[in-house]
């Protein structure tokens, strides 16, 4: 018995191509016909269709199984008439072949709708649908945008600062400029993405597990932190108090200057509080103190002496202070800047000598400790 492997062409493209008429039947006839309508259109999907018909039909040859190859095309416009003429065409490939069933060949879901007149005229035992490499590339995309909007956590990191951007541009365009508003959203997409490419929710969301762990223990570097929050809170107020008061037509970027002047010392003193607090636990566990913690409230003060020595040297050269003094002899602008650049380092290579002399662990030691304190909370 024969199988018949149709290439079904619904729209009708083929037999306007080559002005054939259908059907097409035998292996050199859909040969020439794949030709034609390669000449005629190299672009046009069918060509790929009637290609893999020959295909079948040779695999089936190989396999010593009598096929025959065949074309049907619609010759009306009208989808009835179209349907119509291709089950006239099938009606007389069966009176001349009399199949015992037949593979459909398709390029796309409306030559598909065809398979229930096939269907109802000889057995179908398959459907072969062609997807030429572009389309099938544009088709994976669907699946996999489809497959990410499935993704809640994907949608919430991503969809939802979109969504909230997109709210917000209509009333930040009504109320500002449109380069301050996109300025805006931009800010505000950056920041979303910063937040979850740094993990920050993680830790947000694994802090107050951090803080009642800490005031169970009874760690004093809980009160040490809430003392260096509020000394860098007092150091804001007097550095924006400093750039404040300043004349109304300073540049921005000398308040800048007087703030970090102003605001330094006491973000210092906070940050060696908190490190102050963090060595305190180290000594209530005693199990030695570990050496980086040992060194911060040096590196603390280091960098702040530095940064209030440039600080100092700009205001100086702008005549906003006058020059540091010592024993009643005026320093110059690079004499004070040279003079708090090495108490920075002095203080500096200090701390790395105490820590060398005084600590137990090394910085590797401390970040794998982490990074298992870490994994157990996960």
């Amino acid at each position: 018995m024969t199988t018949l492997v149709i290439c079904v062409d619904r729209s009708g493209a083929i037999g306007r191509a080559t002005n054939v008429p259908m059907p097409v039947a035998g292996w050199e006839a859909v040969r020439s016909l794949v030709t034609d309508a390669g000449l005629d259109d190299p672009e046009d999907a069918s060509v790929n269709c009637l290609l893999e018909s020959l295909r079948v039909a040779r695999d089936l040859r190989d396999e010593r199984e009598e096929s025959v190859v065949a074309v049907v095309s619609a010759e009306s416009d009208t989808p009835v008439g179209a349907d119509r003429s291709i089950a006239a065409q099938l009606d007389d490939l069966v009176e001349r072949y009399d199949p015992r069933a037949a593979i459909v060949v398709v390029d796309s879901a409306e030559d598909e709708r065809v398979l229930p007149v096939v269907e109802s005229r000889v057995p179908v035992d398959s459907v072969d649908r062609v997807v030429v490499r572009q389309a099938r590339d544009i088709e994976s995309t669907y699946y996999l945008l489809k497959q990410f909007l499935a993704d809640e956590q994907l949608r919430s990191t991503v969809l939802v600062p979109i969504g909230v951007a997109l709210l917000l541009l209509p009333v930040l365009f009504a109320r500002f400029s449109a380069g301050e508003a996109i300025a805006g959203v931009a800010g505000l997409l950056g920041a979303a993405l910063l937040y979850k490419g740094l993990a920050i929710d993680r830790r947000v969301a694994g802090m107050p597990e951090r803080v009642r762990e800490a005031l169970y223990a009874g760690q004093v570097s809980v009160v040490t932190y809430v003392v260096a929050g509020g000394l860098a809170l007092v150091g804001g107020f007097f550095g924006f108090l400093a750039a404040s008061e300043l004349n109304a037509g300073s540049p921005r970027l000398v308040e800048a200057v007087e703030f970090a002047f102003a605001a330094v010392p006491w973000f210092a003193v906070a940050g060696v509080t908190a490190a102050v607090g963090r060595l305190l636990d180290e000594l209530i566990r005693d199990e030695g103190i570990r050496t980086p913690y040992l060194n911060l409230p040096f590196v603390i003060a280091a960098v702040a002496l530095v940064v209030r020595g440039f600080a100092g040297y700009f205001l100086a050269q702008e005549a906003v202070r006058d020059p540091l003094s010592v024993y009643g002899m005026a320093m110059t602008p690079v004499q004070q800047l040279a003079a708090f650049i090495v108490s920075g380092i002095v203080v500096s290579l200090v701390g790395v000598k105490v820590a060398s002399d005084v600590g137990t662990e090394t910085l590797e030691d401390v970040i794998d400790a982490e990074r298992e304190a870490d994994g157990r909370r996960e």
